[in-house]
């Protein structure tokens, strides 16, 4: 079904006065105000309003709740009869939508395009519920991001596996399209990203770039990657190293001389290289800890804070770096030692979660409240602060903790 060509709803704050009918309202009128208020996701789930977030905190739209037969018409109208059919299959699909702009809108040298979404639909007590998350039609630097710049130095790297770790919604996608970015405008290279689903479109600059879709271009990542290897690739993208086949491959990518990218749900380095040893059985164990310590080149573990003032999130990162001392301590499996490499590492330029939240924090850009709710050890960044001392630190202006 097309969708409607009246103007967007102006939902997306707490419900006040009547509610708006979400009868016969296309997912497009939805999805406009994500776009026309900057957030950054948007849930549909029955008995529910629309919700968004924004800034990080989840607001309820101005709608009705919705009703089983709503989210499953609603649903269905954006996805292919083949797409449908996977989804009453499996119950579960992950698929990307691209947003109309709408004619009244469109400006000449406009795109047709308005906007890209992440989507995961999934059932949830027996009706269809989805999760819609924003993906921006840009690709922005690693300075727009306020990431660390070694992250450029690693994505110049000839050969070697980089990975990128955190929970759901940390950025982690981001972060790598703008390593990749910085490839695709500064070398020439031949650049394959194997993605669930695609989320920034790359474009092919100074290197060539193949973007390849589970599910519509390839099977899964262990076939993209084992297939990879046969197309002459210098950089390889892998979405996510989910299953034993597919850190095998990657590992073996990067020890044959091709810079791997790939992303993990941990939360710091030490539990990843944890995980993916512990993928295999205990008998490999010993050769991917040699394998791992000989290949690996970063790993760097991320999480977004709210920004003290104004709109925005902002990235707090732990980066460590393959040294001599970090690449024994994989081989003799005493990965427990990492975050002491790192703490201690900040002239190879490694950091700690904590040091960068003080940091963080001493330049204004996140209120003390989120650093030491997000921190590992409250005492040890408060040291760091020098919080209740004499001359107790703070950013430059500030009188609290809270954010502004």
């Amino acid at each position: 079904m097309a969708p409607p060509a009246a103007a967007p709803p102006q939902g997306g704050e707490a419900p006040r006065g009547k509610p708006q009918p979400l009868e016969d309202l296309h997912i497009d009128e939805l999805l406009h105000v994500v776009v026309d208020k900057n957030a950054s996701d948007l849930h549909i789930s029955v008995d529910s309003p629309p919700v968004i977030r924004e800034d990080g905190d989840l607001v309820r739209m101005n709608f009705e709740r919705f009703t089983p037969q709503q989210t499953q018409r609603m649903m269905y109208e954006i996805i292919s009869d083949d797409n449908v059919t996977k989804f009453e299959t499996t119950k579960e699909l992950d698929f990307s939508y691209a947003l109309p702009t709408p004619i009244h809108m469109r400006k000449e040298g406009q795109g047709i395009i308005r906007a890209r979404f992440r989507v995961n639909m999934y059932r949830d007590r027996g009706s269809i519920a989805a999760a819609f998350r924003l993906i921006s039609s840009r690709i922005p630097t690693v300075e727009e991001l306020n990431l660390p710049p070694i992250l450029k130095q690693l994505s110049e790297r000839p050969r070697g596996l980089i990975l990128v770790t955190g929970p759901t919604g940390s950025g982690k996608s981001t972060s790598l399209a703008a390593m990749i970015n910085h490839i695709n405008m500064n070398f020439a290279h031949h650049i394959i990203t194997i993605e669930d689903p695609i989320e920034y479109l790359h474009t092919h600059k100074e290197s060539i770039i193949n973007q390849r879709e589970l599910g519509g271009d390839t099977l899964s990542f262990g076939n993209a990657l084992r297939a990879s290897l046969r197309e002459d690739p210098d950089v390889l993208l892998v979405g996510e190293m989910r299953d034993m086949e597919t850190i095998a491959l990657a590992i073996t990518a990067a020890e044959t001389g091709h810079l791997v990218f790939a992303t993990l749900h941990t939360n710091n380095a030490s539990e990843s290289i944890d995980r993916i040893i512990d993928v295999f059985p205990p008998g490999q164990q010993e050769q991917i800890r040699v394998q791992l310590s000989n290949n690996i080149v970063a790993i760097i573990s991320q999480q977004l804070l709210a920004r003290a003032t104004g709109p925005g999130r902002i990235p707090a990162n732990e980066i460590m770096l393959a040294t001599p001392a970090i690449r024994n301590l994989i081989r003799e499996n005493k990965t427990h030692q990492i975050p002491s490499i790192i703490q201690t590492g900040a002239t190879h330029g490694m950091t700690t979660m904590d040091q960068t939240l003080r940091d963080l924090y001493m330049k204004g850009l996140i209120t003390l409240d989120d650093a030491l709710a997000r921190c590992n050890n409250i005492e040890e960044l408060k040291k760091m602060i020098n919080l209740g001392g004499p001359g107790a630190g703070g950013p430059p202006g500030s009188s609290g903790g809270t954010r502004r």
